[in-house]
């Protein structure tokens, strides 16, 4: 299974067959759920909607063009579920119990400048992205999707893709630098 392509996998998905749905599934199920982890910041929710996901793998196989990998193609039906259970989702005010456990991130910059590694200072930035910044970063980084297949999962032009970025980077920058932290790594 693990020598057959996901093209491959796809077509034979969309004639039925299980044991190639697993194997799709095996290979990319890691991708996903990160993906809607980091889209939704609820890992039950997105637990919850990995069975959708590859269910509309399975439903959908046979209208599979080819016009985008299937990891694009994938990932373009993963943040249509996130973006549509995110509509979804109630606004509901939070318990006392839970708003108190929630940690208060208004740290001041002695602070921050006192928390441990790059890598934390670098999730924390990441975190103060816009959604859109995080999602193309999340994109680009993570799932090593060139600039054309982002466009293609997020439905917009390539050029809009490329200003995100290099606003995101930008920003990234600014942030990291008021953590402390230069462009330098080690």
């Amino acid at each position: 299974m693990s020598a057959a392509s996901d093209a491959e996998l796809i077509v034979r998905i969309a004639g039925g067959d299980r044991l190639a749905m697993q194997g799709l599934y095996a290979r990319h199920a890691t991708a996903v759920f990160r993906f809607l982890v980091r889209l939704l910041r609820d890992a039950s929710l997105a637990e919850d909607l990995m069975s959708d996901v590859f269910f509309d793998v399975w439903q959908q196989a046979g209208r599979y063009e080819g016009r985008a990998s299937v990891t694009t193609w994938m990932l373009s039906i993963t943040r249509f579920k996130a973006l549509s259970a995110l509509r979804r989702r109630p606004h509901e005010p939070l318990e006392p119990e839970t708003a108190e456990a929630l940690p208060d991130e208004a740290d001041t910059p002695e602070t921050v400048l006192q928390k441990a590694g790059k890598a934390a200072a670098l999730r924390r930035g990441l975190a103060a992205l816009s959604a859109e910044h995080r999602e193309v970063v999340d994109l680009v980084y993570y799932h090593e999707l060139g600039v054309e297949e982002v466009a293609q999962v997020l439905g917009i032009p390539a050029g809009t893709v490329k200003t995100r970025l290099f606003h995101a980077r930008k920003r990234l920058s600014e942030l990291l630098l008021a953590a402390g932290i230069d462009r330098g790594w080690p």
